[in-house]
């Protein structure tokens, strides 16, 4: 697009699934430069035909630091400035990639610990789809608990397909055994777990279910993705617990992301 080494690159759509009339993923060509920790997020987007100038967004990306493709999991918003025109890429479409990824829900701006839970809803689970196909996340924490609260079942398919191919993964298959719990609620539909993640922390039930005991400073590290009001919702429990908010330069034991698409 440039000769400034700073442009952002065009990049090829390499495959798309669409899961609802709501979310879909896609997976896009990494330029061999392109370098970013598993967890971070990085500006995407396109230029429609018509428009002065590209329309960008935030996007976590989900795949993992060591895979030579970059996936990305998005809703679709009818009227998005982006979204309405993304969910129409197909394989072979250029996407525009920005040059540099930044983020805090990464492994090293939290303190080392025992477990680690991933709370997310809806496509926030993406940043912790990089994560947990990531060795590194099983060389830090003995347990990762992955939760992830939707409104209807069919919402949870892209992040259960994920976890249960998992076992054949050429790199961490054989570290994950039981150490990866993954935890998934719905709050429209009925479901064995059902309530917001928020109510499932306060209840009880969520400890219940993952057989692990309630949130600690000294043993429990936590990420949280979301929209913005789950963000500070889940933050403000998770505070109540003792539990402190960490950075890139200031590591902790809890870290949220606050990137989001329209």
């Amino acid at each position: 697009m440039s000769t400034n080494p700073n442009a952002p690159t065009r990049e090829t759509v390499l495959d798309v699934e669409h899961y609802t009339d709501r979310l879909f993923s896609f997976s896009i060509t990494r330029p061999p430069s392109f370098r970013f920790r598993s967890g971070e997020f990085v500006m995407i987007g396109l230029h429609p035909e018509g428009a002065k100038k590209p329309i960008m967004r935030a996007y976590s990306i989900a795949s993992p630091a060591w895979d030579d493709k970059l996936e990305f999991y998005s809703i679709k918003v009818p009227d998005g400035p982006l979204t309405s025109h993304l969910q129409k890429i197909r394989p072979g479409d250029q996407v525009i990639l920005a040059k540099k990824s930044v983020g805090t829900l990464v492994l090293d701006a939290l303190l080392p610990g025992k477990r680690l839970y991933m709370f997310s809803t809806g496509t926030g689970i993406a940043p912790f789809a990089s994560l947990i196909r990531d060795p590194e996340t099983y060389e830090r924490y003995e347990k990762i608990i992955l939760t992830h609260t939707c409104r209807q079942r069919a919402e949870l398919s892209y992040g259960l397909n994920l976890s249960n191919s998992l076992k054949d993964d050429p790199l961490v298959g054989e570290m994950i055994g039981d150490r990866l719990l993954h935890v998934t609620s719905l709050t429209r539909e009925d479901y064995p777990l059902k309530g917001r993640i928020t109510t499932l922390i306060e209840s009880g039930d969520l400890f219940k279910n993952s057989g692990t005991p309630k949130l600690n400073p000294e043993e429990d590290r936590v990420m949280i993705c979301g929209s913005m009001d789950m963000i500070n919702d889940t933050k403000a429990i998770v505070e109540t617990f003792g539990l402190t908010e960490g950075s890139n330069s200031a590591p902790a034991e809890f870290v949220v992301e606050k990137a989001f698409v329209g």
